[in-house]
């Protein structure tokens, strides 16, 4: 497991322009082993402008190492208060480049999803941008409602998307672990987009497929009403993917927003 960035902090944000309302970012990122697995293969970047986690896969400390390559580097952009997609494609291809040296000595490859957010600029207004690779997600809570802002790359997704199975069956397939886009395995990574207003009020979820394996999107919503900051909201869902089985690493960074 690797943490880059502080794990609960808060920045003052104002944009370009006079006219640009300045906002609060608070933030806690939290990971833990689990109650099955020995190894900790995933990894968390909290270094603004962007925030992020990656889940490894490859075996012993191999997936450790990819997602750790993701991190490190998303983390090495820094000291500006925006980013833009292109950066974070930089990005992700040097950790590419990072994980196939490791990747070529496994003979299983290695690789890494990543999932996040980060702070850009669109027409000089500061919005958040969504990214994903793999089935790490990201969900925003805001005014008692829960969405998920990214779609899995997952063999079961693709089942649901062409109507042979429903998405509560997906959570229980045999394949539910199966990816179909990682960072890793010599593919040039691909990332999903998507741009999101920054709203008084709103929190964000980033987190590994160690949460959503335990918790419905209803126990996830439930977390995030009842605790009031992010250090709470993040504690307890990791407590309760925990005690309902743990079977996999769980990491959850949650990042509030206030006018």
């Amino acid at each position: 497991m690797t943490q880059i960035g502080e794990s609960a902090a808060r920045i003052r944000v104002a944009g370009p322009r006079a006219s640009s309302d300045a906002f609060t970012v608070s933030w806690c990122a939290l990971t833990d082993v689990g109650r099955k697995r020995k190894v900790n293969e995933d990894s968390v970047a909290a270094v603004p402008p962007i925030f992020a986690v990656a889940d490894g896969m490859g075996g012993h400390a191999a997936g450790e190492v990819a997602s750790a390559a993701v991190v490190n580097r998303l983390g090495a952009v820094q000291g500006a208060e925006f980013t833009t997609g292109d950066v974070i494609d930089g990005a992700l291809s040097l950790a590419l480049e990072d994980i196939d040296v490791v990747g070529d000595a496994n003979v299983l490859g290695t690789g890494t999803t990543v999932t996040g957010v980060a702070l850009t600029l669109v027409d000089d207004e500061p919005k958040w941008a969504v990214f994903n690779i793999g089935d790490s997600r990201v969900y925003q809570f805001l005014n008692g409602a829960l969405e998920r802002l990214t779609v899995d790359h997952s063999v079961v997704q693709e089942l649901v998307d062409a109507g042979l199975i429903t998405a509560e069956q997906a959570e229980t397939h045999p394949d539910s672990n199966i990816i179909t886009r990682a960072v890793g395995f010599h593919e040039k990574p691909v990332p999903d987009y998507s741009v999101l207003d920054i709203v008084d009020g709103q929190r964000l979820l980033v987190c590994s497929d160690g949460l959503t394996k335990e918790l419905t999107d209803h126990g996830i919503a439930h977390y995030l009403q009842q605790l009031s900051t992010a250090e709470e909201a993040a504690t307890g869902l990791v407590d309760a993917a925990l005690t309902n089985g743990g079977r996999d690493n769980v990491t959850v960074l949650v990042i509030d927003v206030s006018r």
